[in-house]
């Protein structure tokens, strides 16, 4: 009974480290290929369910290609990332801003969401580079209760997340270094 009451406080300890602005980072054991090695920002978080971008699957297109359309984007070489399986034409971007620009959504610290064009075109417009923004097509979504269970079978790793890691300038290791990190607390922990 000791296990299964320690189990359950494991799993509420973790449900509860769930909020906007916290990266899950995908087991080694995930094979889905639409999350595996996969981290992801939770970018909403509450009673209706969960939404995140994934942050280290940056393609080798350039913003100024996917965005052909936008003379904001003419001439822009920075990659665009793929943000999730869900709605892969959906536009968003996160920016790193001192103030928080109209419209966007904060998500922690100096961290924001994007997802009007308008702010969209107006902050390519304003020259933000990869260092302070980075725009993905598509996201990752759960509904109500979803993530949660997905949390409850060891499927994700919490972590809080911080500007730094959001952009990273080596994204393309950031799962591999985490994954480290997470087995190492694993193994550190008490029996």
């Amino acid at each position: 009974m000791a296990v299964s009451l320690n189990a359950a406080a494991q799993h509420r300890a973790r449900v509860k480290d769930l909020a906007a602005g916290k990266l899950l980072v995908a087991p080694r054991e995930l094979l889905d290929p639409s999350f595996a090695r996969t981290v992801v920002l939770l970018v909403r978080y509450d009673e209706e369910g969960a939404m995140g971008l994934i942050i280290n699957r940056r393609t080798d297109v350039a913003l100024s290609r996917v965005l052909q359309e936008w003379k904001e984007a003419k001439g822009r070489s920075d990659p665009v990332f793929v943000g999730g399986p869900v709605n892969r034409a959906a536009v968003l971007g996160l920016l790193r801003s001192s103030a928080k620009p109209p419209e966007a959504t904060p998500v922690f610290a100096d961290v924001y969401l994007v997802s009007s064009k308008a702010l969209l075109e107006k902050t390519l417009a304003a020259g933000a580079d990869s260092q302070s923004f980075r725009v993905y097509l598509g996201y990752a979504g759960w509904a109500a209760g979803q993530l949660e269970y997905e949390v409850g079978l060891n499927s994700w790793h919490a972590f809080k997340a911080d500007p730094g890691a959001v952009f990273d300038a080596d994204p393309d290791s950031m799962w591999q270094r985490l994954i480290r990190r997470t087995e190492l607390q694993i193994a550190a922990a008490p029996r």
